[in-house]
């Protein structure tokens, strides 16, 4: 009994030692976006930037249907509002370096009764990865059609895509997640992992294409917001998604924190030829404080309105 008391302090003392360091990084990239942004301040439409934060959710919530997507196609009991919850409250989890916080927070936030983390965990890589792929590849496919003279841009989007889309290719995701170790002590874990094939790869490929489009319009609200886009969105819709699609793909290859500044440095060096040196970097830097708090008022909303998975311990209390 006092072992499991132990275990039960240990658990949440961990649980809430990560919430102390994602807030700590997201502290630490507001204010180096605050900082950014106070050297050139900028007068701001307020309802634009509303609106881009709600094109942004947009978008990012096909992804998450994507994530849910695979994992009921794995078989997993999860609830679509869980996913969402464990979804958004695991983006956060970007601005801690390296790539595990985001793993550890969605898997941790859906662990319950029937759900394996390992899977979990895998579908977490196969949503990330294919959502980079299509925005590299969708990226390619605007430069290509829109922007005939940029041909570096275009080879930039094929690299992109080349690098993040071949491991969402079924075979070689399948390989990958074998070598890392998935499934060594469940065999079963393997043959669950079959079934994300070229169907599931097809869905996430559409779900995320027309997310990063939504991502693309939610830039474009934020130009609109800083008084420099044309008043009819579908003119500057390509370069918008082209751009946006482009500079996250790069920051999420840099292995930095969310992307910061790799990010932004890419998104203005895009558009400095569209916008100017000042207002490229401001808008770079306006779209991060967007998302951030677009994503901080969401997973407030739904850690405190979506009530999350009950444990295996919780339920054989509730049985018992």
């Amino acid at each position: 009994m006092k072992h499991s008391r132990w275990k039960q302090w240990g658990v949440a003392a961990a649980k809430w030692l990560v919430v102390v360091v994602v807030i700590g990084f997201i502290h630490h990239t507001i204010a180096d976006a605050w900082q950014q942004l106070s050297h050139h301040p900028p007068r701001l439409q307020l309802g634009w930037l509303v609106l881009s934060g709600a094109m942004y959710l947009i978008g990012t919530l096909l992804c998450g249907v994507f994530w849910y997507y695979s994992l009921r196609v794995l078989g997993q009991p999860v609830r679509f509002g869980q996913a969402l919850r464990a979804y958004y409250i695991g983006h956060l989890g970007k601005y801690v370096p390296g790539k595990a916080m985001v793993v550890i927070l969605r898997a941790g936030l859906i662990r319950g009764r029937g759900v394996d983390t390992s899977l979990a965990a895998a579908a977490v890589f196969f949503e990330t990865l294919t959502m980079m792929a299509t925005g590299a590849m969708l990226a390619g496919a605007i430069v290509a059609i829109w922007f005939r003279g940029e041909p570096q841009l275009f080879w930039a989007s094929v690299g992109l895509m080349l690098v993040a889309g071949l491991p969402t290719s079924p075979p070689v995701f399948r390989r990958l997640t074998r070598l890392v170790g998935v499934g060594r002590k469940k065999p079963e874990i393997v043959a669950k992992l079959d079934s994300l094939g070229w169907l599931a790869m097809l869905v996430g490929w559409f779900l995320t294409g027309i997310g990063w489009i939504f991502q693309g319009f939610g830039f474009w609200a934020v130009l609109r917001a800083l008084g420099c886009a044309d008043p009819n969105p579908w003119m500057q819709l390509p370069l918008c998604t082209a751009a946006v699609t482009l500079a996250t793909v790069a920051g999420f290859l840099s292995f930095v924190p969310g992307g910061a500044v790799v990010r932004e440095a890419v998104l203005a060096e895009l558009m400095i030829p569209h916008l100017g040196g000042g207002v490229s970097l401001i808008s770079a830097v306006l779209l991060r404080m967007v998302g951030l708090v677009a994503e901080l008022a969401i997973s407030g909303i739904l850690y405190l309105g979506v009530r999350g998975p009950k444990s295996s311990a919780e339920s054989r209390r509730n049985e018992g």
